[in-house]
């Protein structure tokens, strides 16, 4: 059995992050991508964040393996043909350039599709058309204009952004699902088209649940599971809701045993109205089972914290796996507040291959994070990143490229 996507062959015209991500993705599932970079320079990130001196950092490795690096220079005659060849021969093309570059270089939609009817040009933008349509946007700019940052943080303080990627990983696990959409879609129709994931579009679509809860604020003037009710004011948008779950069964992150001295021992826990009864068993407040006051959910809502306070009590009698042990016995939802380091040396993570090492010729061997999406037929093999231009030899030559033309190319800067 091969690769789901055997057969594909990407033009990898990204950088920074959005992009490889959309693209390393693809190649995980088995694409052939062809990542092009400046001769000399390559992908800015090689250089960004090193903690080695001289080596790729791991801003760079961790978004680009199983890649193939070639470097071509669009500005010389030579580094378009070798450009023009590759638009002939491959299916996808991937650009995060900003608003109106690829047009610059002249790389436009209608010469993409003289050359190759059947390409299909896929685009991170930050935004989609409107007023900001031309702007420049990097991670934090697109979490903040696509809903998350204002409905993030605590009730009382400024906007937060998030430490997870949804502005440039985000958009690019979108961009991923458009191409393959219209790489099925050609099957049928014979034809490449556009698809353009804009980074505020993304953000926006992972923070839905925010957009219902405006509706439902407007209609309704106050927001039940959220901290500021009973005693809190709501105004006319969506508040910042700290670590509620914002949705129908209330949650917290507790402090767990140890938390004066580790920031990590916390749990999440879940008041899940099905596991009421269990919760108040395990926390030694059996009254509350038939108490008016706590025993539906919709009594519990005017005390939460008072709740929350008592279950806290409990939590930091435990250490968060123990919590974790106890809990899960009553199926009383919860989970863990994990580092980075407890999650670089899960061993479960890495039998799954969410956590992989890699090896590297030059930087050695490192983690990374592999393929969160899993084919049973389609096993991923995490490769590590190329260097700059090391494919680009190997490529031109299966373009067609003969030695001596190859050798002209690279006396002439062309790649």
């Amino acid at each position: 059995m091969g690769k789901a996507l055997d057969g594909v062959r990407i033009l990898d015209f990204t950088h920074v992050q959005s992009g490889p991500t959309c693209t390393q993705l693809l190649a995980w599932l088995g694409a052939d991508v062809i990542k092009v970079e400046r001769p000399g320079e390559g992908d800015a990130t090689r250089g960004q964040l090193r903690d080695i001196p001289g080596v790729d950092s791991l801003y760079f490795t961790m978004l680009n393996h199983n890649k193939r690096s070639v470097t071509i220079n669009t500005k010389k005659p030579g580094g378009m043909a070798v450009l023009d060849r590759l638009i002939a021969t491959c299916d996808v093309m991937v650009e995060n350039f900003a608003p109106g570059a690829l047009d610059r270089m002249g790389i436009t939609w209608e010469h993409i599709q003289a050359i190759n009817p059947r390409m299909i040009v896929a685009s991170v933008k930050g935004f989609g058309p409107g007023p900001y349509e031309d702007c420049k946007v990097y991670e934090n700019v697109a979490q903040c204009a696509g809903g998350a940052a204002s409905t993030t943080g605590l009730e009382d303080g400024i906007p937060m952004v998030t430490g997870a990627q949804i502005g440039d990983s985000g958009t690019g696990l979108h961009l991923a699902l458009g191409i393959v959409a219209a790489l099925y879609q050609r099957t049928h129709s014979g034809r490449g088209q556009k698809v353009l994931a804009p980074m505020q579009d993304a953000v926006l679509n992972l923070c839905r649940v925010k957009l219902r809860d405006q509706q439902r604020l407007e209609r309704t003037h106050t927001l039940h599971e959220f901290p500021q009710y009973p005693d809190g004011k709501f105004g006319e948008a969506v508040p910042r809701a700290g670590n509620a779950s914002g949705g129908g069964q209330p949650g917290s992150i507790l402090r767990c045993k140890g938390w004066e001295a580790d920031p990590n021992a916390y749990i999440y826990f879940i008041t899940q109205a099905a596991v009421w009864p269990a919760i108040c068993r395990v926390i030694g407040e059996e009254g509350w089972v038939d108490d008016d006051a706590f025993k539906t959910p919709q009594a519990r809502l005017l005390h939460l914290k008072p709740i929350f306070r008592r279950i806290e009590q409990w939590t930091m009698t435990k250490d968060k796996y123990e919590a974790m042990e106890i809990l899960n016995k009553y199926d009383i939802p919860c989970g863990p507040i994990l580092s980075m380091k407890e999650i670089a040396y899960e061993p479960s993570l890495r039998e799954t291959g969410t956590v992989v090492e890699v090896d590297h010729p030059t930087r050695g061997k490192y983690l990374t994070v592999g393929n969160p999406i899993k084919l049973s037929d389609s096993p991923t093999e995490v490769t590590r990143s190329p260097l700059l231009g090391e494919h680009t030899d190997e490529v031109l030559g299966q373009l067609g490229f003969g030695a001596d033309e190859i050798s002209a190319l690279r006396a002439d800067g062309a790649v």
